[in-house]
């Protein structure tokens, strides 16, 4: 596959793969994960941008409030279905939030396809609480799941453990946990679907790396104010004022602390 152009996949396209056998065993296989970062978010308000309606659901009734935003070139749906929609459209890129106005923010189905990425971070850095949680969810680089099209996970840039500590560093979060999931492989066999629950037990414990998909949780990181100018380091030398040594004649000899900035 070639990565050189991102694409996003089409919002219906992802709800449909939802709405398959294959696209419920990811949706429960994940979840149950993604509980395993945020147990309780009871009286937070929980972001999900991107396609995160399919794992918003359980937060809904606990947490105080819980918003999905869907990029425009991604497409939005109405959801949930049986209330007021709780849907934005929106630019992924300047999102239509106040600064620290989230708790938790859920990134899934948007990353792989966004370009450039680290502003999409930067975004999402804005908008979180100072004490705020990110997760975020992608196509797992060593995964069978990023290999095969017919899934949204087969779409975009695949990326590994490294790769997105490396940028969530670069945007000012520190990575805190890692977990893979997704150990079933990506067919629509009936058998192989029905076993999904050993396929992750023993994926899990015997191939950790081979998930379908790699989520990890980071804290948003705020530095004190700090130059990144040079800072040059007191240095001091013992010299005189006068007469040189040994020549009391002239007058009496002085010392005093000179500041140098280096001394050879």
């Amino acid at each position: 596959m070639c990565y050189d152009e991102f694409m996003w996949t089409d919002i219906i396209d992802i709800r449909d793969f939802y709405n398959s056998p294959l696209g419920k065993i990811a949706r429960r296989m994940i979840r149950r994960r993604l509980r395993d970062f945020w147990p309780n978010v009871s009286g937070m308000r929980v972001l999900g941008l991107g396609f995160a309606t399919p794992y918003l659901r359980s937060f809904k009734d606990e947490a105080e409030r819980v918003i999905a935003a869907m990029p425009a070139g991604q497409g939005v749906l109405h959801w949930p279905e049986e209330t007021a929609s709780l849907t934005v459209l929106t630019d992924e890129m300047e999102l239509p939030f106040d600064d620290l106005s989230m708790d938790r923010v859920l990134l899934v189905h948007a990353l792989e396809s966004a370009e450039p990425a680290r502003p999409l971070l930067r975004e999402i850095w804005r908008v979180l609480s100072g004490s705020g949680k990110l997760v975020i969810i992608t196509p797992n680089r060593r995964g069978l799941w990023a290999r095969f099209e017919h899934t949204p996970f087969g779409n975009g840039r695949p990326y590994s453990k490294n790769q997105l500590t490396t940028i969530l560093r670069d945007t000012m979060f520190i990575p805190v946990a890692t977990q893979s999931a997704l150990f079933v492989p990506p067919l629509r066999s009936a058998m192989v679907q029905s076993s999904c629950a050993a396929w992750e037990k023993i994926g899990a414990s015997i191939f950790p790396y081979f998930g379908g998909v790699m989520m990890i949780e980071a804290e948003k990181q705020i530095y004190a104010g700090q130059s990144e100018a040079k800072v040059l380091q007191k240095r001091y030398v013992i010299t005189t004022q006068g007469t040189p040594w040994g020549n009391s004649r002239n007058g009496p000899r002085s010392v005093v602390k000179r500041q140098v900035d280096h001394l050879p």
